[in-house]
């Protein structure tokens, strides 16, 4: 590897780069105005078609860092695979696929294809039939794909394996092996990890070519983070739970969990005293993670329990509280953890609750943020029995008709305030899927939608709709 220097970049703008006009306008259209020290680090070197190994976080802006280089390579005239990025999740691989067509806007007849588990392969079969350009995804699919020979990769000469350590923690070293012997000897390498674990080392050293080795700021700064860990003496884990989230009455949290056993255990107990909870892990069906994550990005569930794999690309704005039911072993973890509260200049709050026997990773973590961890007793914490949990401000309406349907947000939204007469203040964030399509509702107005868009139309259509 070849370590970059110091980040020096003085001139920060996207300009500096030689980019194309088209491009550059509609980076200013999207509100590209500065480069983030990741994309001032890398895109240079990616430019000139080296090879990068980049530690970066999450929310870094990684995504245009790789998206640019990549689609200036795209010949549109050539309907053969020429990019490829791997992700470890359906839900990072859309939001990438979202985030590379917005900086396509300057390109015309570019095809992307996502291609992903958990979905019926057959109409991803059917994306590819006519070619595609860009190809974003999870491993497991694209080698299944590709040994179906529905997928052809001997013209791809980028390839991006975004968020690398976390698919190698979900077991996908032999088949990010695998996908990638498909491709061209001669190509671009891309890796991001926002940690560096040893099987990211050999990764490197088997798939790239003297690759320029970039690291910015890899964790969340915890400045904005207030950060309490409470002993739990003799009281047990779960109520400490119910003591801590009485207490607080947060808006919206997360709970870590270290296993999917414990998330369903936690969302249960939870559930039982009157929590709107629900639990994101490795055993979800697709559409009942959709589910879960739609409902507490548009605010209709207060609490969401996740491992740390099954939270990868979650990014959800003004989070209040962030818990670790469970310490992780690893202070890298720990601060990616609670990394997601406290964003954008506003305060966070994060709490862990720990047994005697865990001091040691106490220890670990006050080493690692080079700091000492304010240690507290559950007992001054206010026990009450007669508050209710805080309600959701939204409730979410489920629509089978997504975007196979040509249905856009502003169909939905315009069935609510057309004829359905409900005002549009109260209407909140609208997700289209594939074959479904969610819209928040504020929770006093939801029947009153639901019984409308029952009753009522979508582009002249009529859709079955559920209230979840």
């Amino acid at each position: 590897m070849n370590p970059d220097p110091e980040y020096t970049v003085s001139d920060t703008s996207f300009s500096s780069l030689n980019l194309p006009p088209t491009m550059l306008s509609n980076l200013a259209d999207l509100g590209y105005k500065e480069m983030t020290p990741i994309q001032a680090r890398s895109l240079p070197h990616a430019l000139a078609d080296k090879d990068i190994i980049a530690k970066a976080k999450t929310g870094s802006g990684k995504t245009a860092a790789f998206g640019i280089g990549l689609l200036l390579k795209i010949n549109q005239r050539d309907f053969g695979t020429q990019a490829l990025v791997l992700c470890p999740t359906r839900e990072l691989s859309t939001q990438v696929a979202q985030e590379i067509r917005r900086l396509a806007r300057f390109k015309n007849n570019l095809k992307l294809v996502t291609l992903c588990g958990g979905q019926s392969v057959g109409p991803q079969i059917g994306s590819l039939e006519h070619g595609a350009h860009i190809i974003v995804g999870t491993p497991g699919r694209i080698q299944d794909l590709i040994r179906k020979g529905k997928l052809d990769l001997s013209r791809c000469t980028t390839v991006v394996l975004d968020e690398a350590d976390r698919m190698l923690d979900m077991g996908f070293y032999e088949q990010i092996d695998g996908v990638i012997r498909n491709t061209p000897k001669k190509r671009q390498t891309l890796l991001f990890s926002a940690t560096y674990p040893d099987g990211i080392k050999k990764l490197s050293s088997d798939l790239q070519v003297d690759p320029v080795e970039i690291t910015v700021e890899s964790v969340h700064s915890t400045s904005q983070i207030e950060q309490s860990f409470y002993s739990l003496e003799k009281t047990k884990k779960p109520d400490a739970l119910a003591r801590v989230l009485s207490h607080f009455s947060p808006e919206s949290t997360v709970i870590f969990c270290n296993t999917k056993d414990q998330c369903r255990e936690v969302s249960d107990h939870l559930r039982n005293l009157g929590y709107f909870a629900a639990a994101l892990h490795g055993d979800l069906d697709q559409r009942d993670r959709d589910q879960v994550l739609v409902q507490f990005a548009n605010r209709s569930n207060t609490i969401l329990i996740a491992t740390d794999v099954a939270a990868r690309g979650l990014d959800i704005s003004d989070l209040s509280l962030v818990i670790n039911y469970d310490l992780p072993r690893d202070p890298e973890i720990y601060v990616h953890r609670i990394g997601r509260t406290g964003r954008a200049g506003k305060e966070g709050m994060a709490i862990s609750l720990y047994r005697d026997s865990e001091q040691y990773k106490l220890d670990t973590i006050s080493e690692y943020l080079s700091q000492m961890l304010q240690t507290e007793s559950l007992s001054r914490l206010k026990k009450t029995s007669t508050d209710e949990p805080i309600k959701p401000v939204m409730r979410t309406l489920c629509i089978a008709g997504g975007r196979k349907d040509k249905i856009r947000p502003g169909d939905i939204l315009g069935a609510l305030t057309g004829e359905a007469g409900i005002d549009g203040s109260v209407v909140g964030k609208i997700n289209i899927y594939d074959y479904a399509a969610y819209v928040a509702v504020k929770r006093e107005e939801a029947r009153k939608a639901h019984s409308r868009l029952v009753d009522g139309k979508i582009k002249g259509r009529r859709f079955k709709v559920r209230m979840l």
